[in-house]
This record gives C-alpha cells, structure tokens and sequence, in this order.
C-alpha cells in the first residue's frame, strides 16, 4: 500500500467532513431562528436580541460559518443553546448506550443476512431461496418504526415479556436489536445473493469444475473469496450508518442514545449538538469505508498489488 494512496485516501476524506459540515450548517441556519426556538414566539425584541448577541447570531453567516470552522480545528464544538452545557459533552454521554446497541445490531444482521443470501443463491430457484427472497423483501419494505411496535404489542403489551422502552436488564436490547437488525439483515440477504449468483454463473467455476475440483471445494475456495468483495463494502457502509438509521429505533423504544438526543435536538435547534452528533455519524462512516479499502487488500491480492 503506498504512501499515496494513504494520502489520497486521507485527503478525499477532509474533503467529504468538509462539505458534510458545511451543508449542516446551511440547513441550520437557515431554516429558522434559535431565538425564536429556545426563548418561545412570545419573547420581547431585546430578549431575542440579547440571545442572539450573546450567541453570535447577529454577526453576517459568512462570519459565523468561518468561526464555526475555527472552533472545530481546535475541537470546540460549541455549548448546547439549552443547557448551556459543551455539545461534545452530551453527545458522548449518550455514545455508549447507542454502541451498545449498534453492535450486536450490525453483528446479527452480518450473521444471519449474508449465510442467508449466500445459501439462497446457492439453492437458487427452490424453496429456500423464495423464502430468503421474502425475507429480505419483507425486512427491505417494513419500516423500522412498525416493526418496533408490533414487537412492543406483541411481547410487551400481550404477552408482558418484555420492558418496552428503555433500559432495565439486558431483555431490554432484544427488541431493539431484532427492529434494527431485521432491515440491515435483508439488505446483506438480497447483497450477497446477486454477488454469490454472479460468482456461480461465472465461467471460472464451470473451469474449476471441468478440472474435477468438488462442487463443496470450488463453492468455498472460489467462489465465496470473490462475492467477498462487494459484501465487505456493504458491511462497511451498514456498518458506517448505524448510529444514523438507529434514530427512529431509539426514539420508538426511548432509548437513552445518540438518535433520541438528535430528535430532541432538531425540534429545539439545538445547532451545537445536531452538528456534533452529523460530525460523528460522518467520521464514522468515513472511518468504515477506510476499513473497507484495507480489508479489499486482503481479501484480493489483486487490489493490493495494484495500490502498490
């Protein structure tokens, strides 16, 4: 792997946290008045003017957006309009509990999506791969905040299993996880059953195959290293936009996260703390991605070679 690369790589990513927080900013800014937001409509002039001059609000947006672009090369990403308290702050206060969520989420979707799609493309045309299809099809099409509800009526409501918001015990990540987890697991199912199926129809198999290599060999030592790929980035972006698709999940099951603080934040326009929370979810899939481009060296030599 080159220095270049590395560079390059690097440099495309400041690039896109660039442009991400600057997009933030503009649709902050404006689409409406903080003043307004955090003091009420009923707030006298000088109350609101007074706000806005302790704020900064009153300085042109190309003088904000340039100090806001100051504050965060130094790592100030500013105090929350509601609390007064530093955005950073709360926003790592809430980072654990949706990691603990994220990632037996991301874990489970992997294990039961990709075997999934795998042996669906592998038994193609029978029974198993029409109900892998209408699995992933049934996961892909129902949204996130009915089936959280279903499973709060189901084993909360009528069955009372289950806590059905917040966190109690460790039963209280089961219906989270199986809400999230559903979506994400029939992406990675319908994602590796077009790779797989590629892979099988290529003529690199039926040549493996005519050279008298077992169907149970050729399938592991062929096929699956070269479906690999286009699955590893999946699993990378998935992986990358956890935190952002676990909004509506954590908000159905008042869970004490990062989504549910990103909620409340938006409807107070709480500028500092939304962008700080889009800041993360942005490194976070940048992150993934670079993740992503090293393991393609691993799993093909080829990508390795050509980097170099």
């Amino acid at each position: 792997m080159s220095p270049r690369w590395i560079v390059n790589r690097l440099g495309r990513s400041l690039v896109t946290l660039l442009l991400l927080m600057s997009f933030t900013f503009a649709a902050l800014n404006l689409s409406a008045d903080p003043a307004l937001q955090v003091l009420g409509p009923e707030a006298d002039e000088q109350a609101l003017a007074e706000f806005r001059r302790a704020w900064g609000l009153d300085q042109p947006l190309w003088l904000q957006y340039l100090q806001h672009l100051g504050r965060l090369a130094t790592l100030d990403f500013g105090l929350s309009y509601r609390t007064a308290e530093p955005a950073l702050e709360m926003v790592m206060a809430r980072l654990p509990a949706s990691f603990s969520l994220m990632l037996p989420t991301g874990l489970l979707a992997v294990a039961v999506g990709v075997p999934l799609g795998v042996l669906a493309a592998i038994r193609r045309s029978t029974l198993i791969d029409r109900g892998a299809m209408m699995f992933a099809i049934l996961g892909f099409a129902v949204p996130n905040f009915l089936v959280g509800i279903l499973l709060i009526y189901a084993f909360s409501v009528w069955l009372g299993w289950l806590q059905p918001s917040g966190i109690v015990d460790w039963r209280s990540w089961i219906m989270p996880v199986i809400t999230m987890a559903s979506a994400e697991a029939a992406i990675f199912a319908r994602f590796a059953r077009t790779s797989m199926a590629e892979v099988l129809g290529h003529p690199m198999m039926r040549t493996a195959l005519a050279n008298g290599i077992p169907w149970r060999q050729a399938v592991r030592e062929h096929a699956l290293p070269n479906a690999a790929i286009p699955i590893v980035t999946m699993i990378g972006l998935v992986f990358g936009g956890l935190i952002a698709s676990g909004v509506i999940t954590e908000n159905v099951f008042s869970w004490p996260g990062i989504g549910r603080l990103l909620v409340d934040s938006v409807a107070a326009r709480d500028y500092a703390v939304v962008q700080t929370i889009v800041l993360l979810v942005g490194v976070t899939m940048i992150v993934a991605n670079l993740i992503v481009d090293l393991a393609y060296g691993w799993i093909d030599p080829r990508v390795r070679d050509l980097r170099r």
